[in-house]
């Protein structure tokens, strides 16, 4: 019953976000709680939701000072020169952008940090994706679909909680399917090449002064809010910041909010300038960190009602004895949709360490389980359940259900694609 009742309610919050009757955020809290209600939670409400949201708690406030910190530094121009040196190379082609935008992204993904990966790729692509008319969307799914590939990198989530819960080696889980990542991130290209041609077809090659696009992109409005003489001390604070949290000196949030600190300290030091500049980011602020706390009441719900364990539970009884050999690639499978649906602490945690049981009355080993976990990481970003994805909608100015409709597609493209890659070179066993 409580696992029907979770499908049921997973679905209609889907079809009410993609079709667009209910925003996300009001979705993430009414959904969850009429259903808690129908299934006699109603008196257990309170501290589910608490619970929740105290989970997302940290990230949030991470998000926020995320987007003070890079919103300060772009308001510097740190990121002219990145700007300046793609128009060289794209100019106004939109297949040489889209192409661009999937190199960038992916590089920048490296620090395993989805936050970071948008905040910068979206600030120095933006404005010239909107000075030839291509589609921000775009931009968008480009910049989750490079994420989600990278997002494999120890360092940046998943194959940490896959090591812990299994008790495996990185050797075990990560260096294995390094092949399978170089295979998604060619199909993020390959996804940035057809989108682009699509958007070359519909636009044209945009023919514009190469110093007027320049001067368009890489400035703002507000030309006195240019730090050219602090460039090399905001590139080494982004460098330390990005050494710190690959290395884990202190939480994310500690370093965040110290990093924002020193970035408008020493970049606008007079108090009506930081006041300005914290004001200008509120409004976007407020809309990503809001819906942060929305998916944890939805999250406190899923997983204090026990739906998330019986949905799970579910799943790995209706597998047929007769597929149990191929259990490898039923887990790879599995990880698109289960990590979608619920957070990757839920399913990393709760969900693979019973697949890994089960795995193991088949004779397969628990570290291969433990790499094909991972394979559904281009899907999970989509979910509305991590945080970082509306603050990239919010940057671009797009609606969630969109970015959905685009990318989903793509998203299980690069799932299938590094799976068949690991079938192949025998990373999993067929």
């Amino acid at each position: 019953m409580l696992a029907l009742l979770g499908f049921l309610m997973i679905i209609v919050f889907m079809i009410l976000i993609m079709t667009g009757r209910l925003s996300a955020m009001v979705a993430l809290i009414a959904i969850p709680i009429i259903f808690a209600v129908i299934g006699g939670f109603g008196a257990e409400m309170g501290p589910m939701m608490l619970e929740g949201i105290k989970g997302v708690a940290p990230t949030g406030i991470m998000i926020l000072f995320a987007i003070l910190f890079f919103g300060v530094l772009i308001d510097a121009g740190v990121f002219d020169p990145i700007i300046n040196t793609i128009l060289k190379v794209v100019k106004g082609d939109p297949v040489k952008i889209a192409i661009g935008t999937a190199i960038l992204a992916l590089l920048i993904s490296l620090d395993g940090d989805g936050t970071t990966t948008y905040m910068i790729t979206i600030s120095a692509m933006l404005p010239l994706y909107k000075r030839i008319g291509m589609k921000p969307i775009i931009l968008a799914g480009i910049a989750i679909s490079a994420s989600g590939v990278m997002n494999l990198l120890p360092w940046g989530g998943p194959t940490a909680r896959v090591m812990t819960s299994l008790n495996l080696e990185m050797s075990e889980v990560f260096t294995p399917v390094i092949p399978a990542m170089v295979g998604g991130a060619i199909f993020v290209l390959f996804m940035a090449f057809w989108l682009g041609r699509q958007e070359r077809k519909r636009i044209g090659v945009a023919q514009i002064d190469y110093s007027a696009m320049l001067q368009t992109a890489a400035t703002v409005e507000d030309d006195h809010l240019k730090r050219p003489k602090l460039i090399i001390f905001n590139y080494a604070l982004t460098i330390i910041l990005l050494v710190a949290l690959i290395s884990e000196l202190m939480p994310p949030v500690a370093l965040f909010m110290l990093g924002f600190a020193i970035a408008i300290t020493v970049n606008y030091p007079k108090m009506r300038d930081q006041k300005e500049r914290v004001a200008n980011y509120a409004d976007n602020a407020l809309s990503v960190v809001s819906m942060v706390f929305a998916a944890g009441i939805f999250t406190g719900i899923l997983s204090g009602t026990g739906m998330v364990d019986a949905m799970a539970n579910s799943v790995i009884d209706y597998i047929p004895d007769a597929l149990g050999a191929r259990f490898a690639i039923i887990t790879a499978i599995l990880s698109a949709p289960f990590t979608f649906f619920m957070s990757n602490d839920a399913f990393y945690y709760g969900v693979l360490p019973l697949l890994a049981k089960a795995g193991a009355v088949y004779g397969i080993d628990p570290a291969v389980l433990g790499r094909a976990a991972l394979l559904g990481q281009p899907v999970h970003l989509l979910s509305p359940l991590v945080p970082s994805t509306f603050l990239l909608v919010g940057m671009v100015g797009e609606d969630f259900g969109k970015l959905q409709r685009l990318v989903l597609p793509w998203a299980f493209g690069s799932t299938i694609v590094m799976i068949i890659v690991c079938v192949l070179l025998g990373i999993i066993p067929f």
